[in-house]
């Protein structure tokens, strides 16, 4: 086990679920723009570092049927399985470093990320992560992506982050991707913070 998954073990088997900071009943945010972007219930969407959030419940209650979640923790997935029980075997879950991970030909056409991309600060990883975006989502696809804004923390879960603007982030994926909205909005973390978040939503040419 790497240092990264070791740290993201401990998290999630030492904190309850809707003590992390970034932890939200739901993803409002999230699920307009997939609405809006994937309106067809058989559209294959992946959700990076799904952990413990009820995203995916939300997606299966709204009956998409296509679901695939990723995180590097073990003990996140297996909170999510035991909690949508039968339903847990509708969705495809895996478990590794995004930056390391193979779909083995798998593709997509939505891939939505709230808060991991913004934890890689080595420049390395986050091409290895774009790369994988590149070969992952389909021609006319969609990525949804949720980091830091530029007025966001400098540290999350005892961790460093980088935060992003628009153009900053766009910038990480380049030209295959047009940028197609993008916007910043607050989160109130369980403690009683807020944190500033941008999303910006991409169409992959």
């Amino acid at each position: 086990m790497t240092t990264n998954q070791s740290h993201w073990e401990k998290v999630y088997q030492t904190r309850n679920y809707d003590a992390v900071s970034w932890y939200a009943p739901h993803l409002s945010e999230s699920l307009r723009l997939i609405g809006e972007l994937c309106p067809r219930k058989d559209s294959a969407i992946v959700d990076i570092g799904g952990g413990e959030s009820t995203f995916v419940d939300d997606l299966l209650a709204q009956g998409y049927t296509d679901l695939s979640v990723l995180d590097i923790s073990c003990a996140a997935i297996d909170f999510t399985k035991k909690r949508l029980g039968a339903n847990a075997g509708n969705v495809n879950w895996c478990v590794g470093d995004i930056t390391e991970y193979d779909f083995k030909g798998k593709t997509f056409d939505l891939w939505h990320d709230r808060a991991v991309f913004h934890f890689l600060t080595d420049g390395a990883k986050r091409a290895a992560y774009t790369n994988l975006v590149k070969n992952s989502v389909k021609q006319g696809g969609h990525v949804v992506m949720a980091t830091f804004g530029p007025e966001g923390p400098l540290k999350c879960s005892g961790l460093d982050v980088v935060r992003y603007d628009e153009r900053k982030l766009h910038g990480e994926f380049g030209d295959k991707f047009k940028l197609m909205g993008s916007q910043t909005n607050q989160h109130a973390t369980p403690s009683g913070a807020t944190q500033q978040f941008l999303y910006c939503w991409c169409k992959v040419a």
